[in-house]
């Protein structure tokens, strides 16, 4: 049973009440945005809640037992609340929050709802929704190895051991902008194709300076070597912004053993049995 403050009480038995939803998001790189459904801002528990972009929220409710208990808000994209930007750069990815219901007459007199993380976020007309997923959440992720024939290490972590240095690791620049994830580069002639699909890419200067992308595609077509990636920067690409872009890896033994030499390091089981194995059956005069 949750234990409300006396103040609050008092309010929630009166005739009238003075409440107000406030949410309170912390990214992961500690910046805050705190937003209320009241029309004016509000200072509780020591931040200031902005009535900015229509904030509103969905109603959640709790189970006994480890089920994950859910929900959403949504507001206004605007520079008050959440821009499409941040969005893009994943600035907002897997932030906390926290759920204040608050007395706005008085907003000393407020209570904690609940905590959750944000998940997934949907725009639309101008608007974003985002989910709400309970703290039991984390109950889902896997923790520790699973037993599988590709390899669960990322390419130069201490685990896998490559160094990244040398012919791993390419310096380039956007030649020219095909799209929001698509460019064109130049100064890596030197790599063949595929060489950087599935690597990760990092603008070193410009307005997109230090965000690092996944490749999802590395071709060369007519003497034109096109990158493309698997989220657009928040910022406009630019032609002559320079990035380095580093050797992908498909996580194969294959490929760790030909592309990289890494073999004694492969953090997979190659020579597992997979489903057609695990599921053939025996038949008359088949081979052993």
């Amino acid at each position: 049973m949750r234990m409300l403050p006396e103040e609050l009480s008092a309010v929630l038995a009166g005739g009238v009440t003075t409440l107000a939803r406030c949410w309170r998001i912390t990214r992961r790189d500690g910046a805050v945005l705190a937003l209320t459904e009241h029309d004016e801002d509000l200072a509780v528990d020591g931040t200031l809640f902005r009535a900015a972009g229509g904030v509103s929220g969905s109603e959640t409710t709790t189970q006994l037992g480890f089920a994950v208990d859910g929900g959403e808000m949504s507001a206004a994209l605007t520079d008050e609340a959440m821009t499409e930007a941040d969005l893009d750069a994943g600035r907002y990815d897997g932030a906390r929050v926290e759920l204040l219901l608050a007395d706005w007459s008085a907003p000393a007199n407020f209570v904690r709802l609940r905590r959750a993380r944000i998940g997934e976020v949907r725009r639309e007309d101008g608007r974003f929704t985002a989910e709400l997923r309970g703290l039991a959440e984390a109950l889902n992720v896997v923790r520790g190895r699973l037993f599988a024939s590709a390899c669960d290490a990322d390419l130069g972590d201490a685990r896998c051991g490559v160094s990244l240095a040398g012919g791993f690791t390419g310096t380039g620049s956007v030649s020219a902008v095909e799209g929001p994830t698509l460019l064109r580069a130049g100064g890596l002639e030197s790599f063949s194709a595929g060489w950087f699909t599935q690597g990760r890419l990092t603008f070193t200067s410009g307005a997109n300076a230090g965000f690092s992308v996944e490749v999802k595609t590395h071709a060369v077509a007519g003497g034109v070597l096109r990158l493309e990636l698997w989220q657009r920067p928040p910022e406009p690409m630019m032609a002559g912004d320079p990035f380095t872009v580093t050797a992908g890896c498909d996580k194969r033994f294959a490929t760790c053993r030909t592309r990289f030499g890494n073999a004694l390091n492969f953090r997979g089981m190659p020579h597992m049995p997979g489903n057609d194995a695990v599921l053939k059956v025996a038949r008359p005069g088949g081979q052993r």
